[in-house]
Order: C-alpha cells, then sequence, then structure tokens
C-alpha cells in the first residue's frame, strides 16, 4: 500500500483519505482529550486540510478555539470546523425535520453536507402530526438533488416524503420520543420497514452519516469529481 497516513500514538491520521474518496476524514470527538484533539487538528492542518469534528462538546470546542482561533462551532450540531480553503457550495439538499426536537441530528447532518461543499436548505418542523406544514413546502422540497429526512416519535417522515418525490431521501431515526419509542428503535424500524421505494435509512442519531452521504450523492448529480 502506498497510502500515506500520520502516526501520532494514539491516533493514526488518514491524511490520504482526500485523494481516495474526495473528502477528508473527520473527526469523532467523543472519548478524546481535549489535548488530543489539539494534536489531530493541528496535524491537518498542517497538511493543508480542512478539518470536521463531530459530537463535539462545548469545552472541547472552546479548547480548540483557543488554539485555532479560526475555528467555528455549531453548538447545535456539536460540530467543529476548521476551514483552510474555502469550498464551493453546489447542488441542493433539502433537510427536513418531523419536530423541532430533531433539529440538533437534523443541524448535525446540514452542517457535514456543508463543509463537504453542498448548499442545504433547511425545513423543519414539519412533521405528520400537522402534515399541512409539509403540503406547504414539498414543491420546494422537490428541487434538491437529495433529502434527508429526520424525525423521531414513530419515524413516519422519511416515508412520507419518500412517496411524493423522485430523488433520493436519507431517513435519520432519533432517540426522540416517549417510552415506548424505545430511545429511536421505534422509528427506525419503521423507516426500515417503510414500502415507499428509495429510502436509505441510517443509524439512530446518526447525522453525520446522513449528511455524508447525502453529500456524495449531490456531488455526483452535480458532476463534481474528486
Amino acid at each position: 500500500m502506498s497510502e500515506k497516513y500520520i502516526d501520532i500514538d494514539f491516533a493514526k491520521l488518514d491524511i490520504e483519505r482526500q485523494k481516495r474518496r474526495g473528502c477528508t476524514e473527520a473527526v469523532f470527538c467523543e472519548c478524546k482529550t481535549n489535548e488530543q484533539l489539539v494534536k489531530i487538528f493541528s496535524e491537518f492542518k498542517a497538511h493543508g486540510q480542512n478539518v470536521i469534528g463531530t459530537r463535539a462538546s462545548k469545552e472541547q470546542a472552546e479548547s480548540l478555539k483557543n488554539a485555532f482561533p479560526e475555528i467555528n462551532y455549531n453548538e447545535k450540531a456539536r460540530v467543529v470546523t476548521l476551514v483552510q480553503k474555502n469550498t464551493e457550495k453546489i447542488g441542493e439538499i433539502a433537510v427536513c425535520t418531523g419536530g423541532t426536537g430533531d433539529i440538533p441530528v437534523a443541524e448535525e447532518a446540514a452542517a457535514v453536507a456543508e463543509f463537504y461543499g453542498s448548499s442545504v436548505k433547511r425545513y423543519y418542523d414539519i412533521g405528520v402530526a400537522g402534515i399541512h406544514r409539509l403540503f406547504d413546502k414539498i414543491d420546494e422540497i422537490r428541487k434538491a438533488n437529495v433529502i434527508i429526512a429526520v424525525a423521531g416519535m414513530e419515524g413516519a417522515l422519511g416515508g412520507i416524503i419518500t412517496g411524493l418525490v423522485d430523488v433520493p431521501v436519507i431517513a435519520v431515526p432519533t432517540s426522540v420520543g416517549y417510552g415506548s419509542s424505545f430511545q429511536g428503535l421505534s422509528a427506525l424500524l419503521t423507516m426500515l420497514n417503510t414500502c415507499a421505494e428509495g429510502m436509505t435509512v441510517v443509524n439512530i442519531d446518526n447525522g453525520f452519516n446522513a449528511g455524508y452521504s447525502a453529500s456524495q450523492i449531490n456531488r455526483k448529480i452535480a458532476g463534481v469529481k474528486k
């Protein structure tokens, strides 16, 4: 294997991922110390790469901000970014939520998609309890190349949207809901068992993977090469 990585003892950083996959490696911040994160971000920065960290606490973000004043932190999404090379935003991804409680996961998806070069439009609190709110926005949502549908409770939003559009839909179950929703399992099972063709489902609360996958699809549709 000729691909390179940087070995910093506690982590091996995949600096070749941009060439291989068109997107830089993301840093999962949970369970990492502030010192580890600063070291990781320093290495990526030294190699001229943009850096994104997910599931970052406010304390971690402040520590990174002290080391890198140019750091941006989306507290709602818990996403921290260090951008050295601005990326032109292309195409369009629609990020939709069933309720307000689903917004943090949706924001993670949106922030990730934007970091990787996609233009994002947000449509929040358009769930099935007041489905007329979805119908009011559906013509705008249909213009997107990819749709991300984020919902907890029974998780019906993704299937309903999929039945109304002709583009890929990525459904994200969230852990929002009362006891019998089983921390998102109910929404996950609803989404996995949908009869609406063309909907893909990611793991519970996994806004990162939804945003990343949507951005890959969007880039292909827009004709962007690595």
